[in-house]
């Protein structure tokens, strides 16, 4: 299935898009953010706490609120999601909102970004059937990797040219367009839960997450599944890291910049090449050796690189990521019961983004003792290291297995 031919399939174009527009909104959204609240306060550390505002939430929303998904319409549940972060967006424009009212709105909106993406990524394997699941994520990748690069560069001097404020309108209206998009192109599905529901309220909800939790830990195949993509948390370092980096190397600002663009650069050519040329077998039975390789250019830092070998390196490293990290998700989401699914994506993608936190603020530290290349190469030694066990699990886990059912609702 070429990538054409998925983005004819009228469902998945509408998610699509919806997710472009939210992702190029999200990132206008955080410059429109770092200026407004540096021009308000002229503190870097307000500046600073409320862009971690921009993610650290999510987590709380992917572990408790995923399970939404699993209780509702998947497609209610997205445009809901949506709806709820374009008003909280809206009130964020208008003028006079105290700083501490705004920290409060962005913590909210994101979120909402957990549940959000818990039921998309729930909802994909029925609207891409097949083969199309994998093309369909490989797309996902490549965009959203092309369009996080553009919007970062492009932001700023929107944003300098206009005001914060449009900026944060504009997400608005992105949120809002998502919501149309997915109401009218994506059709509706009954809510996939087979049981009766376990009560209501939060204890529900963590009653829930406990369920989901316990699916996962209880199938070998899904924890090696979950351990490979949480690698994420060694392979962040090089991003994490770009600023004091060109530093050392005696690099300008201009090449943080490309740094930082390394990585999605080779994320977008590993999803190519992976996505369109390698077939989906031989990718399931490397996905523990692509784990390891992903590590094996970084630790070529410690030999200090100059600046275009280290944008090689890095890229190397994103491309080999991607191998590994979209058609581990794609095994991952495929082996959970349909009930569940919703949950095991939240846990999935809030663990992805805890490790990924947890690895930049480990390697800042490292840094200082042994200076950022060598802590980059430490990053890629301990990576591939840790890899290896997993690698060994998933070739014990019966990749060729059906999928485990594990009976029990969300």
């Amino acid at each position: 299935m070429s990538f054409l031919g998925v983005l004819r399939i009228r469902e998945f174009r509408a998610l699509w898009l919806a997710e472009l527009l939210s992702v190029l909104g999200d990132q206008l959204a955080r410059v429109a953010l770092a200026v407004l609240v540096f021009q308000r306060t002229d503190s870097a550390a307000l500046t600073g706490l409320t862009y971690a505002l921009t993610f650290v939430p999510s987590l709380i929303g992917g572990v408790l609120l995923a399970g939404w998904g699993d209780r509702r319409s998947r497609r209610e549940v997205m445009v809901t999601a949506d709806v709820i972060r374009a008003v909280l967006l809206a009130l964020m424009i208008i003028p006079g909102v105290p700083l501490w009212v705004l920290c409060i709105l962005v913590a909210a909106v994101t979120l909402f970004a957990g549940p959000f993406k818990a039921a998309q990524q729930a909802l994909l394997p029925d609207v891409l059937p097949g083969e199309r699941y994998m093309v369909g994520m490989a797309i996902r990748n490549i965009t959203s990797q092309s369009v996080q690069v553009v919007a970062f560069a492009g932001g700023g001097v929107l944003v300098a040219v206009v005001t914060p404020t449009v900026g944060l309108a504009i997400d608005a209206a992105t949120f809002a367009v998502s919501a149309i998009l997915i109401w009218r192109g994506v059709r509706w599905r009954p809510t996939p839960a087979r049981v009766a529901p376990l009560g209501s309220g939060w204890r529900s909800f963590a009653a829930g997450t406990a369920v989901g939790a316990r699916a996962v830990w209880r199938d070998p195949a899904l924890r090696t599944l979950l351990a490979l993509n949480w690698l994420a948390g060694f392979y962040i370092v090089p991003e994490a890291l770009a600023a004091p980096f060109a530093a050392s190397i005696g690099a300008g600002a201009a090449a943080v910049g490309w740094l930082m663009a390394a990585d999605p650069i080779g994320s977008v050519a590993g999803a190519v090449v992976f996505g369109r040329w390698v077939p989906e077998p031989v990718q399931v039975r490397a996905l523990g050796l692509l784990g390891i390789a992903a590590g094996v250019p970084l630790v070529l830092c410690v030999l200090r690189p100059g600046l275009a070998p280290a944008i090689v390196l890095f890229a190397l490293s994103g491309m080999l990521a991607t191998g590994y990290n979209i058609q581990g998700t794609v095994s991952f989401v495929r082996r959970l019961p349909d009930d569940q699914r919703a949950q095991g994506c939240g846990l999935n993608s809030s663990g992805l983004i805890t490790v990924q936190g947890l690895g930049a603020l480990a390697a800042g530290v490292l840094a200082d003792l042994v200076g950022p290349a060598h802590a980059i190469a430490v990053a890629g030694a301990a990576g591939a290291l840790v890899a290896v066990p997993i690698a060994v699990a998933w070739s014990r886990a019966g990749r060729g297995a059906a999928p485990a059912v594990v009976k029990g609702a969300v």
